[in-house]
């Protein structure tokens, strides 16, 4: 009689959190950081209609990387929790913490029961009446919840973006100097400067003033061109952490269709 195949309980969670981890970093980097008028987002994202950023409710956006339709279940999941909450009792009892706490438990259980984990990583985040009271929460494979400051990288090479945003990184920053230390922290992803223009990047904002109810807003087209050309040449001219301030971005209203990165892209 042959013997079972045994593997321990350690091996196999150290397995598949390997395998998970393997497959995020196959991705391309995604990073989350507060501004002084909010939360920007700033993908490395190619598509224009498979989105690593949308938005959940009105005060909350989600952003994530890794495998497209894993992260995409978790996208919709989220919506409809939110607007199920949000209708049986108030839109005020929809919150980040709450979206995080079931994304939390949501990928715990399939890290623990299922032979294969998802390979995502994603971030809930919400923005308050000032900067002290903004919520970024990062949600990983295994169902683990971090409550994030300041600002954060997830995907492909996330420690070699961290250390570039982290020497450009000021939560008091405008929005032109906000963005122009992500794409710098994104262009440095490899240890080397790589091309990174608007066409290569998804951007979106969770404003803090600008508007009453819905706070998500895309950052597109002309707009985040110029915000980048002007990023670049303070810049140039200072050496410091560029972008000219300037709330310049346009309003895009989100459709629920998706979230973006298949698995590698």
């Amino acid at each position: 009689m042959s013997m079972p195949f045994y593997v321990s309980p350690e091996q196999s969670m150290k397995d598949k959190a390997d395998y998970a981890r393997k497959g995020i970093a196959r991705g391309r980097s995604a990073v989350v950081l507060q501004y002084d008028g909010g939360i920007l987002f700033v993908a490395d994202n190619i598509s224009r209609t498979l989105h690593k950023i949308s938005e959940l409710y009105d005060r909350i956006a989600f952003a994530a990387v890794g495998r497209y339709n894993e992260f995409e279940n978790l996208r919709q999941m989220g919506v409809r929790m939110a607007d199920v909450r949000g209708y049986a009792y108030d839109r005020s009892d929809v919150s980040g913490r709450v979206l995080a706490n079931i994304y939390a438990q949501t990928l715990g259980t399939v890290f623990s029961e299922s032979n294969k984990p998802w390979e995502v990583e994603i971030v809930v985040a919400e923005v308050g009446e000032d900067a002290a009271a903004d919520q970024i929460y990062r949600i990983t494979f295994d169902g683990s919840v971090v409550d994030e400051r300041g600002f954060l990288a997830m995907g492909g090479s996330a420690e070699q973006v961290t250390t570039a945003l982290k020497e450009r990184f000021d939560k008091d920053a405008s929005l032109g100097d906000a963005l122009n230390a992500a794409v710098h922290a994104l262009r440095h992803e490899n240890g080397e400067e790589r091309d990174l223009d608007a066409g290569g990047l998804e951007v979106a904002v969770l404003e803090r003033e600008r508007r009453e109810h819905r706070k998500f807003r895309r950052v597109t087209g002309d707009r985040l061109t110029g915000l980048m050309e002007r990023g670049s040449s303070a810049a140039g001219g200072s050496g410091g952490s560029g972008g000219s301030g300037g709330d310049g971005d346009s309003s895009e209203k989100e459709s629920g269709s998706g979230s973006a990165e298949q698995n590698g892209s």
